[in-house]
């Protein structure tokens, strides 16, 4: 077990600057969850961490060693892919156990280890096996098992369940917290699903063109986003944007659709976005007229989807149970839930004390 440092890193690919000053630290044992939008830059800060990549600029340290120009193999890390990477040819036991043969351990500590990660994945029945007998999900508790007997520092994860079905993944992913707890590992996993960002992370770097966008708990990017693009990532569905102007002292805001929403705090300034989620808008009998344009039934939710009569906005409300849909509904807006932007920077503007 160890920390990781990572210290102003930079990755540029010619004239392309991929990554922009990556300044994080993960204490011994916490599990960061990089997550973002295609192209932002996650899977590359994965592989400078790992090696595969060489930075810029910046450093990568892990447990207080200098890591940044050493090769992947020296760095006494696991690495998770997406693809499993598993030989064909070779039983469930001797993929696990490859590595540890290639390192020189003995053929009783190859065994333990094999045998205790089996035990702790299920795959106890299953080391006579080749990959081509297992499901989908059992590759993925096999490549899972390579990692855990290596016995790393640190485990690398790079979107581990994108190839499973929606129910796998949901198993997947809170065996792999369970696992990590367990194991106390320093982990870093990259994932484009905000859902196993949300559940896998004790703490999450939301990137944004190649920029850290935000670095916090899960619930503190979900109750407080530190601007609109993380707003409107972090959340399914997303956050509703309403262009407004602050009036009453600061204490309100007029949408230009029309109606008014008082604020719990004052805030300073002129023209705002209010952001507000779509559980947070409830039906009644006043507040913001939404002209509807589709009714999604889920069940025991329905999702109204439509735009604001005056303003134009796009609208989604997020309602329990099912309804009788009509033409135009009454959104009222919760203002303890209620966020605010700056329009031109996107940034959260903060209430005056």
């Amino acid at each position: 077990m160890a920390t990781l440092e990572i210290q102003g890193l930079r990755k540029s690919f010619g004239r392309t600057e991929v990554l922009r000053q990556i300044d994080i630290t993960l204490p011994d044992g916490e599990m960061v969850v990089i997550v973002g939008a295609s192209g932002c830059g996650k899977s590359t800060l994965l592989r400078l961490v790992a090696g595969l990549e060489t930075p810029t600029e910046g450093r990568v340290v892990i447990g207080g060693r200098d890591v940044t120009t050493l090769d992947p193999s020296e760095r006494d890390i696991a690495m998770v892919f997406q693809n499993y990477a598993l030989y064909p040819h070779m039983s469930v036991f001797d993929n696990m156990a490859y590595g540890l043969r290639i390192r020189g351990l003995s053929r009783g500590d190859i065994e333990r280890r094999v045998q205790e990660a089996a035990g702790m994945l299920g795959l106890d029945g299953m080391l006579a096996r080749k990959p081509r007998q297992l499901s989908g999900g059992q590759r993925q508790r096999v490549a899972m098992g390579r990692a855990i007997v290596r016995e790393p520092k640190l485990f690398l994860f790079d979107e581990p369940l994108s190839n499973l079905d929606a129910k796998l993944r949901v198993q997947m992913r809170a065996e792999i917290r369970r696992l990590q707890k367990r194991l106390g590992i320093t982990s870093l996993y990259v994932t484009h699903d905000q859902v196993e960002a949300m559940t896998l992370g004790d703490r999450l770097l939301i990137l944004h063109e190649g920029s850290p966008a935000q670095f916090a708990s899960p619930m503190e990017v979900f109750e407080r986003p530190a601007d609109m693009y993380v707003a409107g990532f972090i959340g399914a569905p997303a956050m509703n944007f309403l262009r407004g102007r602050l009036e009453q002292d600061g204490r309100a805001v007029r949408l230009s659709a029309g109606s008014v929403v008082p604020l719990r705090d004052r805030y300073a300034g002129s023209d705002v976005v209010l952001g507000i989620r779509p559980e947070h808008l409830s039906l009644g009998a006043d507040g913001l007229a939404v002209a509807l344009d589709l009714v999604e039934p889920l069940g025991s939710e329905t999702l109204l989807h439509g735009r604001a009569v005056d303003g134009g906005e796009m609208v989604v409300v997020k309602v329990s149970g099912a309804i009788v849909p009509s033409e135009t509904v009454m959104a009222s807006v919760r203002c303890e839930h209620v966020h605010l932007f700056d329009p031109g920077t996107g940034k959260r503007v903060a209430a005056v004390t």
